[in-house]
C-alpha cells in the first residue's frame, strides 16, 4: 500500500503558496480529487421507531439502541446490515456509533444508511469527528435535527475503494485500542482479587506464618494535617513557586499529580514541621469526597498540606507504609466509611472517629512489605497499560486528522 502526504506545514493558505494536489474548500484543505457535498448526496438519515420501557429487556434476542446507546434486547428487529446511529437526544446527543446486523433502533436514535457509493465505516468516523452535538436545537434538552444534519458538508474520497482503504486503517486502530482496554479491565479485576485475599490473610505467601494482629489506627499511628488556627486560605494558593501544596483534588490513581499541584510560600510549608510530607506517608482526603486515598513515592520539590488532607504515619513500624496504603484502597476501609456514614450524609471525616479504625497486619514487616511489592508489580503493570492505551488513542485521533482529510492518502 502506497501513503502519500501532504506537506507537513500546510494551512488555510497552503495551496496559494505553492503546494501541488491540494484545493482550498468550504471544509478546508484537501486533496484535488476528492469531492465536497452534503452529508444527503452520500447517505439518507431516518429516525428509528418507538418502543416501551417494557418491551426491553435483558434476555431477548435482538440489540435495542436509543440516543444514549444500547438500552437493551428486545423480541422484533427494524434493521438488517451496517449503519452508523446518531444520538438524537439525551445525554449523548450527536454521539456516533457503528452497528451491523439486526436490530431494533429506538426513535432517539438516528439510522444513517450509507448510499451504494459510500462505505458505512468510513461515514461512520466522519460523523464521529464532526462532533454533532454542537448542532443540538435545543439548550434544555439536547436534540439533532436530521434535515440539518444532512444539510452539512462533507468531503469524501472519490472512490469507495480509497473509503474502505481508511475506514481498514481507522478499524485496526480501533481493535487496538478494545484490546488493551480489555487487557487493563482485566488486569484491574486481577489487582482487587490479590488486595481481596492478600490483605485479609485468606492466602498467605509461601514462608509466612503466625496470626495475624488486630489493631487501632490511633494507637499505632499519628494523624496530623493544617490545623485551622493556621488560617490558609485558598487566596495564598499561588501558581507557582518551591513548595508544593496538596490539597487532595491532585490525588490521581492514588498518587500525588505534582502537575495539578498549587504552591504556597516558604513561611507556610515551615509553619508545620508535622505535614511537611516525607516519601512513603500516606494521605487520606477527610473534607469534601472523603477517603481517597495517595501514598508519596517521590517528593520533586518541598510539600506541605492543606486542612483537607490527613497525613498518616506509623508509630514504631506499628506497619508497613505501602501495606497500610493498600489497605486503606480495599474494602476493609471502604467498609468502615460506610459504617461511619451509616443513616447520614458526611462529609468530613473526623479525627476522634478516625482513629478507631480497625485493623489488621501480618505478624511481621517481612510480610507486609511483601504483600505491598506484589500490589505495586501489579500497579506498575497496570500504569504501563494505561499509557499504552493513552497513547493509542491519540494515536488514533491523529490518523482520523490525517486519513479523513486526505493529508495521507492510501491508495
Amino acid at each position: 500500500m502506497e501513503v502519500r502526504e501532504a506537506s507537513a506545514g500546510y494551512s488555510v493558505a497552503a495551496d496559494q503558496r505553492g503546494l501541488t494536489g491540494y484545493k482550498q474548500t468550504e471544509v478546508g484543505l484537501i486533496p484535488e480529487d476528492w469531492m465536497v457535498s452534503k452529508l444527503a448526496a452520500v447517505c439518507s438519515m431516518k429516525s428509528g421507531e418507538g418502543i416501551t420501557s417494557a418491551n426491553i429487556d435483558e434476555y431477548s434476542e435482538y440489540p435495542c439502541y436509543g440516543g444514549n446507546g444500547l438500552r437493551g434486547f428486545t423480541m422484533r428487529f427494524t434493521h438488517d446490515g451496517r449503519y452508523a446511529l446518531i444520538g438524537r437526544q439525551g445525554a449523548l446527543c450527536g454521539n456516533v456509533l457503528g452497528v451491523e446486523g439486526k436490530l431494533f433502533a429506538s426513535e432517539h436514535a438516528i439510522v444513517v444508511t450509507a448510499s451504494p457509493r459510500t462505505d458505512i465505516r468510513w461515514l461512520t468516523f466522519v460523523l464521529g469527528k464532526m462532533r454533532l452535538n454542537q448542532y443540538s436545537e435545543s439548550s434544555a434538552q439536547p436534540g439533532l435535527s436530521v434535515s440539518k444534519i444532512l444539510s452539512l458538508n462533507v468531503a469524501y474520497p472519490p472512490t469507495k475503494a480509497e473509503q474502505e482503504a481508511i475506514a481498514e486503517a481507522l478499524s485496526d486502530a480501533d481493535a487496538l485500542i478494545e484490546s488493551l482496554s480489555l487487557l487493563l479491565a482485566k488486569k484491574r479485576h486481577l489487582k482487587q482479587g490479590a488486595m481481596q485475599e492478600l490483605l485479609t490473610g485468606k492466602k498467605r505467601l509461601p514462608g509466612f506464618s503466625g496470626e495475624w494482629e488486630v489493631k487501632r489506627l490511633g494507637t499505632t499511628a499519628t494523624l496530623n494535617a493544617r490545623i485551622g488556627w493556621q488560617g490558609l486560605t485558598t487566596a495564598e494558593y499561588l501558581d507557582s513557586g518551591d513548595y508544593y501544596l496538596v490539597t487532595g483534588t491532585e490525588f490521581k490513581e492514588g498518587y500525588i499529580d505534582w502537575n495539578n499541584c498549587h504552591y504556597v510560600d516558604e513561611s507556610r510549608y515551615k509553619q508545620d514541621k508535622n505535614i511537611q510530607l516525607k516519601e512513603h506517608d500516606v494521605l487520606v482526603t477527610k473534607d469534601g469526597t472523603i477517603g481517597k486515598v495517595a501514598l508519596i513515592t517521590n517528593l520533586p520539590r518541598p510539600a506541605t498540606l492543606n486542612s483537607g488532607v490527613f497525613v498518616i504515619r506509623s508509630i514504631e513500624d506499628a506497619f508497613h507504609p505501602e501495606f497500610f496504603y493498600y489497605l486503606l484502597c480495599s474494602n476493609v476501609f471502604n467498609e468502615f466509611l460506610v459504617q461511619l456514614s451509616a443513616g447520614s450524609t458526611i462529609n468530613h471525616l473526623y479525627q476522634k472517629d478516625f482513629v478507631n479504625f480497625i485493623y489488621r497486619t501480618p505478624p511481621t514487616i517481612d510480610e507486609q512489605t511483601a504483600i505491598a511489592a506484589i500490589l505495586s508489580d501489579m500497579d506498575t503493570e497496570i500504569a504501563a497499560l494505561e499509557a499504552k492505551l493513552a497513547k493509542a488513542r491519540s494515536i488514533k485521533q491523529g490518523m482520523m486528522q490525517e486519513l479523513l482529510t486526505g493529508r495521507i492518502r492510501l491508495v
